[in-house]
């Protein structure tokens, strides 16, 4: 069963400026580790028990499923999911029509030295970022998920996260067959889109499509593909509102 949310995945170009710019916005910022795959990261962990990821890559990585969407500017590129079985979302999603890997192991090992391990079902193709990629840890998972969740700016969780799609009714008919529900109607005039919306845990996922030209998904759509767009950050009395690309490296956050 899908849990929630477990991570928003944020590429950036050079990890110590991401670090030293997020806490500058107030997130305590946790150091995380190298891949083998050529990224390291740094983690912001949040009381709702997801967590933002800053990557970069410490080597080029051109087959890196996160590397082309950074050379066009980073910043959200992709979500995962937490399941408590995750063969068994994974063939979910493939039976509603997802193309998705068969489980995978993947570890990293932090800066304590302790390697954590878990297995990952990964999107193919144009589904990558539509549909989540799911997690599943084989170490427990406080071990990768900093426990330091107090942050000077009182961002508590992760609330919604936009993901702009070209056509609502195939991801529709994939979350709702995995999901059993068949989610919720819902517009967005401030982005001239409408779609569908979806409650997974705590977290909120909506896909809208632009209903015109002047809608900014539109453009988004023609450079990025379908893919994650915006999330709302949750604070307990934060200034509601947008954050600062510049501050953010390209992620479209704001405080709700």
């Amino acid at each position: 069963m899908l849990l929630g949310i477990d991570h928003l995945v944020v590429a950036v170009p050079d990890l110590d400026t991401a670090i030293r710019s997020y806490t500058e916005l107030g997130f305590t910022v946790v150091p995380g580790g190298r891949h083998p795959v050529g990224t390291h990261n740094a983690l912001i962990s949040f009381a709702d028990g997801s967590y933002l990821e800053l990557i970069a890559f410490y080597e080029p990585s051109p087959d890196h499923r996160w590397w082309a969407p950074l050379q066009k500017g980073g910043g959200l590129v992709d979500f995962c999911m937490q399941t408590d079985d995750l063969r068994g979302d994974t063939a979910a999603f493939r039976q509603a029509g997802v193309a998705i890997d068969d489980p995978k192991p993947l570890s990293r090992v932090r800066p304590d030295g302790y390697k954590l391990s878990w297995v990952l079902s990964i999107p193919r193709d144009a589904h990558r970022g539509v549909a989540p990629f799911l997690i599943q840890d084989e170490t427990p998972r406080e071990e990768r998920v900093p426990r330091q969740m107090t942050h000077r700016n009182q961002v508590r969780g992760i609330g919604a996260v936009t993901v702009a799609v070209s056509d609502v009714a195939p991801v529709r008919q994939w979350y709702a067959r995995v999901l059993g529900a068949a989610g919720q109607d819902m517009s967005r005039d401030d982005l001239a889109a409408a779609g569908a919306r979806f409650t997974i845990g705590p977290h909120v996922l909506d896909f809208v499509a632009p209903r015109g030209a002047g809608s900014p998904l539109t453009g988004w759509l023609k450079a990025r593909g379908p893919s994650p767009y915006a999330a709302t950050l949750l604070t307990v009395s934060g200034k509601p509102g947008p954050l600062d690309q510049t501050k953010t490296l390209g992620a479209r956050f704001s405080f709700a």
